[in-house]
């Protein structure tokens, strides 16, 4: 069983060579500003937009998650599609992208599985929150293997411990998917945004609960969980609208990138 494609052509380019003209682009604007981080993370938190609107974001953390050198990960979002208990986890042989399929990370899906007991839903892994990361997770990330995991009426600790034990293996990391507001004033969303950001880089959950109006806020929680149990820090590397995108202030969507050490 092969992960398809869902959402190639609208969320993000079809052909590979425009991917590679989004990334160039994003890479360069970043480079003529900044410096990228040299730092050795196997944890990132990213958005899930269109790449129109959050690409720029989503490629930093990308490219700080290269330098790790891991080469299995664990991609965690949200359903948007549809409703149900708990998480889904699939045994896909491998997973689409216009650069070509990624193998799935066998052995730690059956560890994941076996360990605690996940089941699949097949209708629900048609979800984009997890699918624009693997374009990213294959150009950035050679000889790269995945699995992915979706989420709806999750427990927050019960992810974390999933977490947990993806990190304590030694080749392992995880990529964490959450857009921001959604459709808030421009200074309304940046108002609501801060909590999520403070929340995250303060390892903070109650201040996450006071505000954050992230949705995949359940993933984020679990993240903070699991870097207060592991003696992680967490690090925000951008912060945008759809407004940066679009120009229209009155109803955006808010974008954050982040990695843990």
């Amino acid at each position: 069983m092969k992960r398809e494609m869902s959402v190639q052509g609208s969320f993000y380019p079809a052909r590979a060579v425009e991917l590679e003209r989004y990334f160039e682009h994003f890479s360069s604007v970043y480079d003529e500003d900044f410096k990228l981080p040299d730092v050795n993370s196997r944890a990132i938190i990213v958005p899930h937009a269109g790449y129109i609107y959050s690409g720029y974001t989503a490629n930093i953390a990308y490219r700080v998650l290269q330098k790790s050198g891991v080469k299995n990960f664990v991609v965690i979002g949200p359903s948007h599609r549809v409703s149900f208990d708990g998480v889904t986890l699939c045994d896909f042989e491998s997973y689409e992208t216009p650069f070509g399929e990624i193998k799935s990370a066998n052995t730690l899906f059956e560890n994941l599985k076996n360990r605690f007991g996940l089941s699949c839903l097949p209708q629900a892994h048609a979800e984009h929150s997890t699918e624009v990361q693997f374009p990213f997770i294959k150009h950035y990330i050679k000889n790269v293997n995945i699995v992915e995991i979706v989420y709806s009426q999750a427990n927050p600790q019960y992810l974390s411990e999933l977490i947990d034990f993806v990190l304590e293996q030694e080749d392992c990391g995880v990529v964490i998917s959450t857009d921001l507001s959604h459709f808030y004033t421009l200074s309304d969303a940046i108002k609501l945004d801060n909590i999520c950001m403070n929340a995250i880089e303060g390892l903070d959950v109650d201040m996450l609960h006071s505000g954050c109006e992230a949705c995949g806020s359940i993933g984020v929680e679990a993240m903070i969980l699991s870097a207060k149990k592991l003696a992680l820090s967490a690090h925000i590397l951008d912060y945008r609208t759809s407004a940066d995108a679009s120009d229209d202030t009155s109803r955006v969507v808010g974008y954050t990138s982040a990695y843990f050490l």
